[in-house]
């Protein structure tokens, strides 16, 4: 089974129980592991994610397709749970569109989305995004179609028409993109479930919701967006956020006080790692292998 296909199947299941596929966003490989053995039956790796924990940098389209393969990689490597990958916007011209869609799917991801914004790209929740016309976002969609080598690989359509063009807009240009043969749809930065209703009622494919925290959409529950239509519910940097808060509490413990004594209560004990990475399992495989090729003096 083709990870694209685990993902649509994982799709497939949720929506039968009548609920969303619930999308953690990871940012390495060991937040993959955590995030499978919670549960979870797909992940999702976000450009903000790479840029910011890989790379220490904003997200603006700075990191390259090269820096995102690099954790789709790890991940993947990782976990054979399906893995949804930001692709921003696809890193420049149709021909350049096609070549990233072939390498993630060959890096092992099962699909990918890409946006509606210009190159010089920014969050979606932040001010003054600026799109591309209808037509080149359709030209990126072809591209990347074009590119996939396999058909269960799936191509999402973001857009990000609802804020700078209004919600009519962006279901126009939704329509267009599934008309070209985009997968899915990933709507950013709605602000109600009326309008998350809108857009399941008038598209006749899987609409995403993105339950990022401290932006523009409310932390919409699972309930919610189901009644709302939504079939997939992705939260990008939320185990991101939280690990960040809890390293700098840490950290500043540390300096204040130089020790970390007090703060054991907050941190992953030794042997809960291990629980996670499966480390008992390759300690025994290597004294297997010293015991049948030990070492001579």
């Amino acid at each position: 089974m083709t990870p694209g296909s685990q993902f649509r199947q994982a799709l497939s299941s949720s929506l039968a129980q009548n609920t969303p596929l619930q999308l953690p966003g990871v940012i390495n490989a060991y937040s993959a592991i955590l995030a499978r053995d919670t549960g979870f039956q797909a992940l999702y790796l976000s450009g903000a994610g790479v840029a910011n924990a890989s790379y220490g940098i904003p997200d603006l389209g700075i990191t390259t397709l090269e820096n995102v393969l690099e954790d789709v990689r790890r991940i993947t490597s990782a976990t054979h749970l399906p893995l949804l990958v930001d692709a921003d916007t696809g890193w420049a011209s149709s021909h350049s569109v096609a070549h990233s869609i072939s390498e993630i799917e060959n890096a092992g991801a099962a699909g990918c989305h890409l946006e509606d914004q210009e190159e010089a790209k920014r969050c979606g929740h932040r001010p003054r995004k600026h799109l591309v016309s209808t037509t080149a976002m359709c030209d990126r969609l072809k591209a990347a179609l074009d590119g996939r080598d396999n058909d269960d690989f799936v191509i999402m359509a973001r857009t990000d028409a609802v804020a700078p063009e209004g919600l009519n807009a962006a279901l126009d240009r939704c329509h267009a993109y599934l008309e070209t043969g985009a997968d899915m749809i990933f709507c950013e930065a709605l602000e109600s479930l009326d309008d998350y209703r809108t857009f399941t009622k008038s598209l006749s494919a899987p609409v995403l919701a993105n339950i990022t925290e401290f932006g523009k959409t409310p932390l919409f529950t699972l309930q919610e967006l189901a009644s709302a239509g939504i079939a997939i519910a992705l939260y990008p940097l939320s185990g991101f956020r939280a690990m960040n808060q809890a390293a700098l509490n840490v950290f500043q413990q540390i300096r204040q006080h130089g020790t970390q004594a007090h703060v054991l209560d907050q941190m992953q004990t030794r042997e809960e790692l291990y629980q996670h990475l499966d480390y008992h399992r390759y300690e025994q495989e290597a004294d297997q292998l010293l015991t049948e090729n030990p070492p001579t003096s």
